[in-house]
């Protein structure tokens, strides 16, 4: 059974920095793209990152590019989320996906594109 776990959220200052983590078990996460969205109360799963199974490959939303880095190991089947000069405006859940047997160089930037999600992990940005 394919379970995907985010890790790393927390309570953060505006400026600060959060890693997250998102570990796989079940099978190898190294034929997979994988990406990050974000949801708050009220509003629509939202795009945040993407990655290519390769690697090679990443997408980011307008809105967190140049803050935000997505990563992955495959040797760990880890996958991360690096969040630079946070902002209240990131707060939400933050949601880790995963798109099986992807052609090596695609990111997926849509919630329908991907098989497998996590539960989630909040991150709240005070001001």
């Amino acid at each position: 059974q394919v379970q995907l776990i985010e890790s790393g959220g927390g309570l953060v200052q505006a400026g600060g920095s959060l890693r997250l983590s998102c570990a796989a078990s079940g099978r190898t996460l190294s034929s997979d793209a994988m990406g990050w969205f974000r949801q708050t109360p009220g509003k629509e799963r939202e795009f945040v990152a993407a990655i290519s199974a390769s690697g090679v490959s990443t997408s980011y939303a307008d809105s967190v590019k140049g803050r935000f880095t997505i990563s992955r190991d495959n040797a760990k089947n880890t996958v991360y989320l690096q969040m630079n000069s946070l902002k209240p405006e990131d707060t939400a859940v933050y949601y880790c996906a995963r798109r099986s047997w992807a052609l090596p160089n695609l990111s997926f930037t849509t919630a329908t594109q991907y098989y497998y999600w996590g539960q989630g992990t909040q991150v709240t940005v005070s001001s």
